[in-house]
């Protein structure tokens, strides 16, 4: 990036600070071009509208709203991608973005922050994702029920889904909606 080596905690950095692509350079210390970051912002407009969610997404969350479950999204994403994800959602009870915390999974920090925002302590509280360290490993030393949602089958941890269908194994008040 305009003579600088990448640093290994770039990617958290963007993701845990409030800037938009344009705010980047800056941030990460590099002098690019008007011209450069328009290309690049034409890029991520274009990768955006290719958002989508995983079928099993909307009947599961819609199952656990009519549970009577509290609903979050805890995330480590980049700011410009929290507009097209809370559009593809139905609203939550709460959005922990890594961007606004100032903290990315796997840091305490944004369990603790996931926990004040549901009102929750940590044992009241069930975390799902696709990252074994972030969503399951990290969340369980915190307190919460952290699940690896291993997709392809191949988890190293016994707390594994391969769907989010599978939910209703780990709770048996969950119904029968969430399966296809």
């Amino acid at each position: 990036m305009a003579g600088r080596e990448p640093q290994s905690d770039d990617a958290a950095r963007i993701m845990s600070t409030n800037v938009g692509l344009a705010g980047v350079p800056d941030l990460l210390g590099v002098d690019l071009p008007a011209s450069e970051i328009t290309s690049i912002e034409m890029d991520l407009y274009v990768e955006l509208a290719t958002v989508e969610l995983f079928t099993d997404t909307l009947p599961t969350l819609q199952a656990f709203r009519a549970a009577g479950f509290k609903l979050a999204l805890c995330s480590n994403l980049a700011t410009p991608y929290a507009v097209p994800v809370k559009l593809l959602i139905p609203p939550l009870d709460a959005y922990v973005w890594s961007f606004e915390t100032g903290a990315v999974k796997p840091e305490p920090a944004i369990y603790r922050a996931l926990c004040q925002r549901l009102d929750c302590a940590p044992h009241e509280l069930m975390m799902i994702g696709d990252t074994v360290e972030a969503d399951h490993t990290a969340p369980r030393r915190f307190g919460i029920h952290g699940f690896h949602l291993a997709r392809e089958g191949k988890s190293p941890v016994a707390e594994n889904l391969r769907s989010l269908h599978d939910i209703s194994k780990v709770l048996g008040c969950v119904s029968s909606q969430t399966r296809p």
